[in-house]
Order: structure tokens, then C-alpha cells, then sequence
């Protein structure tokens, strides 16, 4: 589809009107020994289109369109009843609109029906195979439900689309998926294209900084994951990675600065709850 549910970036939301992925996710974030967290957020600042509305009188196609794209902010908003509504009047209309299946994976996969959410995904693939958004959804899809090495060839399929305007996003969870695999060379070659694409796209720069934390290269780390926290507010998940780099370099004042803004900003958070139990690896 022309447009699936963008990235506010994790780092994390997606946006609606246009049906947009997000990629990331949000921003992808990992322990030293686990591969990166990878999920969607809604944009809290999502809204329901109030014009272009589909009328019985329109043809199928514009009134499959409007409804998908209904169903898209509904998505976001949390609403999936009336978003599954909205895509069933759309599918009604024009049974052969791939987007429509798109979105409906996405609200299947919110749901947790992953039968229904593979089922819609391949559906809009068997329509239009070449699509970048739904390669990149259904990529994200089999990697969150253990089916990494699944992923990587819907990933690739949609960063070879020369119509994708965003194949940072794809890059990044390519490199995440691959990640949780134990597949570092794979991940560091894919976080590499990301960056070469968009030196400042938020989730591969802390996920390469974790990748080379995990790695041993506790240098390179730090310079990843300063960057991060210099172009936008740290979070959690950077603080936590910052202090185990300073920790691991011995240095202590820059530990307990860190740990201080943890407890600070974040006390609530899974990273939080590490640093009161020692739990560092």
C-alpha cells in the first residue's frame, strides 16, 4: 500500500491516516546477551480521517481504500473492533484490495490470532507480492513469533522495492531478527545499511550499540550509544546500556551518574529493577 503505519520512533509508534508501519518499532532495544525487544506503539496522537469518507455511490476500489484506511487509525487508537469493521466493509467492496489484508494482519497480530494475521498477511503477498509495506509487516510478524530466519527474506524483499522510501526501517529489524539468532555478522552488515541510509535513524544506532556491547567492542559502544542520547532524550534502555559500558571501563563516577538518572527517570522501568538486583549481564 502507499502508505503503511509509520515510525515516530520502538523510537516507538505508528501513525494513521495513510496506514503507515512503523518500523520499529519503535527503537530496538537489547541486554548484552539477549537479542533486541522488538514491538509496535501506538501514536497517541493518532486521529480518525474526518473527510474523504467513502459513500455507496463511490467506486470499489476508492471505497475499500477509505475503509482500509479507517480501519488504520482505528488500528491505532486501539479500537480493534471497529477497526476489523471497517475491513470487513472494505474487503466487501473490493475482495482483491491488498492493503486492506495488510491492515488486517496487523490488527490480527495485535490480537494475538496469529493464524488469522499469517492468513491475512500471505493473502495481500499472493496480490501483490512486491509490496514493500506488507513485506516489512508480515517480516516484522514472523520475527516476533520466533521465525527470525523467516523474516529476513520478506525484510530484504521490501528493501529491494525502489518505491520503499524507508528501508532503514526494514534494515533495522532485519539486523534485530538476526540478532536473536546469535547472528551477529549478518546483523552488523544490515545495522551498517541502515546507517548508510540514515546516519541518524534512532533504532539502529542503539541497536548497533548494543550488538557491539554484546560483542566485546566496548569503545565503539559508547560512541553509539553517546550519539543516541546526544540526538534525542535518553531512555531507558540507553541509560542501561551506557552505565554497563561505563561499568565494564571501570569507570565509576560516569556508573553512578547514569544509575542516578536511571532511578531518576526511569524507576519504574524493567532496566531499573536490574541495577537494584546487580542483575548486569
Amino acid at each position: 500500500m502507499s502508505g503503511t503505519l509509520s515510525q515516530c520512533s520502538r523510537g516507538r509508534g505508528r501513525r494513521a491516516a495513510a496506514v503507515m508501519l512503523v518500523a520499529a518499532l519503535t527503537l530496538l532495544a537489547a541486554c548484552a546477551n539477549q537479542g533486541p525487544s522488538i514491538g509496535l506503539a501506538r501514536s497517541p496522537t493518532a486521529e480518525v480521517p474526518t473527510e474523504g469518507n467513502p459513500s455507496d455511490q463511490s467506486p470499489p476500489r476508492d471505497r475499500a481504500k477509505a475503509h482500509t484506511d479507517l480501519a488504520g487509525a482505528y488500528y491505532q487508537l486501539g479500537n480493534m473492533a471497529v477497526a476489523l469493521e471497517e475491513l470487513r466493509v472494505a474487503i466487501a467492496a473490493d475482495p482483491n484490495y491488498a492493503p486492506a489484508y495488510n491492515v488486517l494482519g496487523l490488527v490480527h497480530a495485535d490480537l494475538r490470532e496469529n493464524a488469522e494475521a499469517q492468513a491475512s498477511f500471505e493473502r495481500a503477498l499472493r496480490i501483490d507480492p512486491a509490496d514493500a509495506d506488507t513485506n516489512h509487516n508480515y517480516g516484522l510478524f514472523l520475527c516476533q513469533t520466533g521465525r527470525e530466519d523467516q523474516s529476513l527474506k520478506y525484510f530484504m524483499t521490501a528493501v529491494r522495492n525502489p518505491l520503499y522510501s524507508t528501508p532503514q526501517k526494514s534494515y533495522s529489524l532485519a539486523a534485530a531478527c538476526a540478532m536473536r539468532k546469535g547472528n551477529d555478522r549478518d546483523a552488523q552488515d544490515y545495522y551498517e545499511r541502515a546507517l548508510k541510509l540514515d546516519p541518524n535513524y534512532l533504532a539502529a544506532i542503539i541497536g548497533y550499540a548494543q550488538l557491539k556491547f554484546r560483542r566485546g567492542e566496548v569503545g565503539d559502544s559508547r560512541l553509539l550509544v553517546e550519539r543516541f542520547n546526544k540526538i534525542t532524550d535518553p531512555t531507558s534502555e540507553s541509560l542501561w546500556l551506557a552505565l554497563r559500558i561505563a561499568r565494564n571501563l571501570g569507570d565509576r563516577s560516569g556508573e553512578a551518574g547514569y544509575g542516578a538518572q536511571l532511578r531518576r527517570q526511569y524507576a519504574g522501568s524493567a532496566e531499573y529493577q536490574k541495577l537494584v538486583k546487580g542483575q548486569y549481564d
